[in-house]
């Protein structure tokens, strides 16, 4: 079962093409093998029984008329009215042996033949002259040679049958994926508007074609599409809402704040105003998504490039290291926010941070390495929940609001990509980036 479903092909044509293939060679197997074993086994028989047939008249005629101008005058009607060569040798003798083998069907049949209908000692050559059979007959005064041309024992409709049947198969498989490959592009092209969907990439020309099932799931696809992207829509909306609303109280705290002379409270209250306007600022770049912005292609390396030096100080060390081209469609304003969460991240709890990025297959891989304390197995799904602080593994006081993972792995996703946490070689915690090209 295994090796049957390593030879079954995977792909949608392919086994159509088998299913449509299968049944016309199985019949046209059997055509064959009926006309083998009947048709054909018939007709070489009557051939062989014709040739027999001649060569038994000459035989009784030189037995009948056996003076030397009875003789010739036979041989010489053999040749002009039978088109056989055939020639008298008095006196001679056949070597005695083993009696003559066949190699094939009209071989097999004019023996046969010949033991029935001559019953006297013979012998057949079929490879001394070319496209010829020579026949000796032991008479009683001699050796009869005949010379026949190997047309004698076969017939065109063998050849016929076999170029009708393999034409006609031929002329099927080839209008049959012409037609296969018509049904199954519509279905190709879903998959590839479903797949730059899942990527983040738009796809405004697909439209519904094919058959009346593929035209359903097309059509089911369109109308998912579009509930995603109001979804997408009314929440964007919503949160430019709750953000109006709740900067307007958050900047008359601020205001009335700064009219308080300093004193006990106000330096708490202070730094309470400024973590909720940073936590609401966070939220609403984690709820919009930048999902409004277009994917364009973009050089990585130069992307990448670009964020190592923007954290690059005297303190703490960002090193970069990419592998081959890496060009990718991607919204460079959402991707770029994404690797810069993970890089503030390893840059808040370790002292040195190397970014490498590469190439496997379909896929872009991008890593962040820190040498900071990590992050417990059994705590890393937890650190992709948003607003989730990881205590000890990842202290409050240095900074943010628990969204950078969130916000990273959400921009990802909407790429088709992840983000996955693993242990680094740098002694402190890796983020693998994984984006599909």
């Amino acid at each position: 079962m295994a090796m049957i479903k390593r030879i079954f092909p995977r792909s949608l044509l392919g086994r159509s093409l088998l299913i449509i293939v299968t049944p016309l060679i199985v019949v046209q197997a059997i055509s064959t093998w009926i006309f083998y074993e009947r048709h054909w086994d018939s007709v070489t028989r009557w051939l062989a029984r014709s040739l027999v047939g001649e060569i038994n008249t000459i035989i009784h005629h030189m037995r009948d008329f056996p003076e030397p101008k009875n003789r010739a005058w036979i041989l010489e009607n053999a040749r002009l009215k039978l088109g056989l060569e055939v020639q008298f040798k008095s006196g001679a003798l056949l070597p005695e042996g083993q009696p003559p083998r066949a190699s094939n069907i009209p071989e097999r049949e004019l023996i046969e033949e010949m033991r029935q209908s001559i019953k006297r000692r013979f012998t057949l050559d079929t490879a001394t002259y070319p496209k010829k059979i020579e026949i000796k007959v032991q008479l009683p005064r001699g050796v009869l040679r005949v010379l026949a041309t190997d047309k004698r024992l076969s017939s065109p409709t063998t050849l016929v049958f076999v170029a009708w049947s393999s034409g006609s198969a031929l002329v099927l498989f080839v209008v049959a994926t012409v037609f296969m490959r018509n049904q199954v592009r519509p279905i190709r092209r879903l998959a590839s508007a479903a797949e730059s969907f899942g990527k983040g990439r738009d796809v405004p020309d697909f439209k519904p074609s094919g058959a009346r099932e593929v035209r359903q799931a097309s059509s089911a696809f369109i109308r998912m599409r579009a509930r995603i992207k109001r979804q997408i829509s009314q929440r964007t909306e919503m949160l430019a809402g709750v953000s109006h609303d709740l900067r307007t109280p958050i900047t008359r705290m601020k205001l009335q704040l700064e009219l308080l002379k300093d004193g006990e409270g106000a330096a708490g209250l202070r730094a309470d105003v400024a973590e909720m306007e940073e936590m609401l600022d966070e939220y609403l770049a984690f709820a919009r998504g930048e999902g409004g912005e277009a994917p364009v292609d973009i050089d990585l390396k130069a992307l990448l490039a670009d964020i190592a030096r923007g954290h690059a100080n005297n303190v703490k060390s960002v090193t970069l290291e990419t592998k081959g081209a890496l060009s990718v469609t991607v919204r460079p304003t959402a991707f770029k926010r994404a690797v810069t969460n993970l890089v503030n991240n390893a840059l808040l709890h370790g002292q040195m941070v190397a970014i490498g990025a590469r190439r496997s297959g379909d896929t872009i891989e991008i890593t962040v390495d820190d040498d900071g304390p990590g992050i417990p197995r059994s705590l890393r799904r937890e650190a992709f929940k948003a607003f989730s602080r990881l205590d000890p593994a990842r202290s409050p006081d240095k900074g943010g609001v628990g969204l950078g993972l969130t916000i990273a792995r959400d921009i990802m996703r909407g790429h088709g990509g992840e983000v996955a946490l693993e242990d680094s070689p740098l002694g402190g915690l890796r983020a693998r980036l994984v984006l599909p090209v």
